[in-house]
């Protein structure tokens, strides 16, 4: 018998076990996971319909955030969800070239942003999200590149952010119509892997701001060879928004904006060649270098996946940009694997060559090039788990030849078993390991199969878009900072599906043998190539945007200059002022300055570096700035300002998915009530 003076001891035991089974249970049902119905926020947030997002921000940190976007520092907001009210949420400025033209845009404030829910209130989430962004559409016209491109690599089963387009208002007043996504962290991992024990590496070998950088493992002084961008400068106003050619040159008034060929010329879309068939080399895996091909770093810092040593700093492209918190194991696994990879060697022990090799299918599908095919090397993030690597896909905003693609028959007929540009199959090793061998190239093959058949051909890719256009349209045609018009949009929509239709004709005709699959022998018979008839790239937009500004007029976009200078270097001259540049650390002394002059800059050109010196090694948004440090110190110490005691991260990952815990939980929390209760009647 249980003496009584024990008795409140016993039941105050099992109420503290109630409580405790009952916080679990209540942050088991409100965090990432229901069931079997997934996580709160792909409901909640990525809903079918288009997201309600209202920004409240006191008007003079917005406006001074939006002055100073290129340092992308955050400020405190109030964000309303679909309804839901969230206080305290980081939003700031992102984005690398965008941001940078519309920092020197006079006439748009229209920034990609980057919402982040536990910024200044610790474990905050949406719903169980930690953090989206919203990106701008500044180069599409049809407002769905980015949207069709997830589409395609998360049907053929590639892990995907979520993806939704979002109406903003920023202070009550219209913002536009935004393409939300999904940030890689620990929600995501939590809501595909179901835990959140894996790395995740965003692989950036060109980022203006620092702030993408892990402030545990800043990069030196020098930057460890990585580019800053041109600071938005477009080329003179006649150019009608085209990039200049290799020599700094606008292309003539027949590229209708293109991008120019591998040599510099405009392109022809009545020509019977491929601006990537100028192959001078007898090997058929081989491509001419393209654009950029003289500057492009992203190999020298480990975008490529190239192995180079067993030193983290040799990498700074993957460790500098670590999503997640990293050790020297963690590094150490990686680069494990990228030796592996450069011998060729039990390649599956290392990577998930299915899951890989998906992605690679769906990302030749889409001619995304401003990323790892290209002599980018960046804009995708890796995955790694127990030694294991994975690829994960991110920014395809300049998707379907919006970057780097010459003509539209160029994209239609992008090469799918030589799919890079500007570089060779050797120089992206992770695609040329695995397309080399034969079974690898055959699965490889199917899944590019079973995107023709199942998603174009079977009518999926014209109901997508015919759902997508009912969904927006009005959203376009009242969007209030839009850089295209509604017109614009109404002709893109249907010149976006042609080009994705003759991309499948000729990805089919690859695959069957009646088109060559490779750009030498697409440059030895360009007769079986399919012609893009009269699709203009222009009018799916361009790297530049439009011109409408916030009242919906037209201002004839970067034609008329839009508060640029016209002021675009010499691609060889910004070569070598970035090698001064980086021999003096990004100072500019009067002996740099000198240098620099000598080389053809102009003091305004100097000026331009010296502000991407400051920001790259010392500025206020700066690795080395005020600000850097005290992410440092924030990062490694914590935020005596945050508030929250449970971790709801730490409980979903203590939970898991397992209804096993679920169900031991529901039986103390039902046994410790039903005994307190008996044993209180009893005594």
């Amino acid at each position: 018998m249980i003496e009584n003076k024990h008795i409140n001891k016993i039941i105050a035991l099992f109420a503290v076990i109630v409580l405790t089974c009952t916080i679990f249970l209540v942050a088991y049902v409100n965090g990432t996971q229901i069931s079997k119905q997934g996580p709160l926020y792909e409901k909640n947030v990525f809903r079918e319909d288009v997201i309600s997002l209202d920004i409240v921000a006191g008007e003079d940190e917005w406006k001074q955030m939006l002055e100073n976007a290129t340092d992308e520092t955050y400020i405190a907001c109030t964000v309303i969800v679909n309804g839901t009210k969230f206080d305290q949420v980081g939003i700031r400025p992102k984005g690398n070239s965008s941001l940078s033209q519309i920092a020197r845009d006079s006439e748009s404030d229209r920034y990609s942003f980057k919402l982040k829910f536990n910024e200044y209130i610790k474990d905050q989430t949406c719903f169980g999200l930690d953090e989206f962004v919203v990106n701008n559409v500044m180069g599409d016209s049809s407002y769905m590149k980015e949207y069709i491109s997830y589409d395609i690599l998360k049907f053929i089963g590639v892990y995907t952010p979520l993806v939704q387009y979002t109406n903003i208002t920023v202070n009550g007043n219209p913002w536009g119509l935004y393409l939300a996504v999904e940030s890689y962290d620990d929600s995501f991992m939590l809501r595909t892997f179901n835990d959140k024990a894996g790395k995740l590496y965003n692989v950036k070998t060109m980022d203006i701001g620092g702030q993408g950088q892990n402030m545990n493992q800043p990069p030196d002084g020098n930057n460890n060879g990585q580019m800053p961008n041109f600071n938005g400068q477009p080329p003179n106003g006649n150019d009608n928004g085209q990039m200049p050619n290799f020599n700094g040159q606008p292309p003539n008034g027949n590229g209708n904006g293109q991008m120019p060929d591998f040599n510099g010329q405009p392109p022809d879309d009545n020509s019977n060649s491929n601006s990537n068939d100028n192959s001078n080399s007898n090997d058929n895996r081989k491509t001419q270098r393209g654009i950029g091909g003289g500057f492009g770093r992203g190999g020298s810092t480990g975008g490529d996946l190239a192995y180079k040593d067993d030193n983290a700093s040799s990498y700074s492209a993957i460790f500098n940009n670590a999503v997640s918190d990293i050790t020297k194991n963690d590094s150490d696994r990686v680069i494990e694997a990228l030796k592996a990879l450069s011998e060729g060697s039990d390649l599956e022990k290392y990577f998930n060559v299915d899951e890989i090799l998906c992605y690679f299918a769906a990302h030749t599908v889409v001619v995304n090039l401003d990323s790892y095919v290209s002599n980018m090397a960046q804009n995708y993030y890796i995955y790694e788990k127990d030694g294991k690597i994975t690829i994960l896909p991110w920014d395809y905003n300049l998707a379907f030849g919006g970057f780097q693609s010459g003509s539209a028959k160029d994209v239609v007929n992008f090469p799918i078993d030589t799919p890079v540009s500007g570089v060779s199959m050797e120089d992206r090793p992770l695609l040329d390991k695995l397309l080399q061998n034969e079974e690898y190239k055959e699965k490889y093959h199917n899944y590019l199969n079973e995107i023709v058949a199942s998603y174009f051909d079977s009518g999926l890719f014209q109901d997508t878009i015919n759902s997508l256009d009912l969904k927006i349209k009005d959203y376009v045609k009242n969007d209030a900072t839009a850089f295209y018009t509604y017109d614009e949009y109404e002709k893109a929509v249907p010149e976006f599906t042609k080009l994705c239709m003759l991309r499948s004709e000729s990805i089919k005709g690859q695959l069957d043998g009646s088109i060559p699959s490779t750009t030498e022998g697409q440059k030895q018979d360009s007769s079986a190539l399919i012609s893009a008839g009269d699709i203009n790239m222009t009018s799916l937009g361009t790297m530049m945007g439009g011109g409408r500004n916030r009242d919906g007029q037209q201002e004839g976009g970067f034609n008329g200059q839009r508060g640029f200078d016209g002021n675009m270097l010499d691609m060889e001259i910004m070569q070598k002022a970035m090698g001064i540049m980086q021999s003096a650390n990004g100072e500019i002394t009067d002996e740099v300055k000198a240098e620099l002059i000598e080389i053809g800059l102009t003091e305004e050109q100097i000026e331009m570096f010296k502000n991407m010196g400051n920001r790259m090694n010392g500025g206020p948004g700066g690795i080395g700035g005020p600000q850097g440090q005290a992410m440092a110190v924030n990062a490694n110490n914590g935020d005596s300002s945050r508030q929250g005691n449970i971790s709801q991260s730490n409980i979903n990952t203590l939970l898991g998915n397992s209804p096993i815990i679920l169900a031991v939980l529901s039986i103390f929390l039902g046994g410790g009530i039903l005994i307190a209760v008996v044993w209180k009647r009893k005594f």
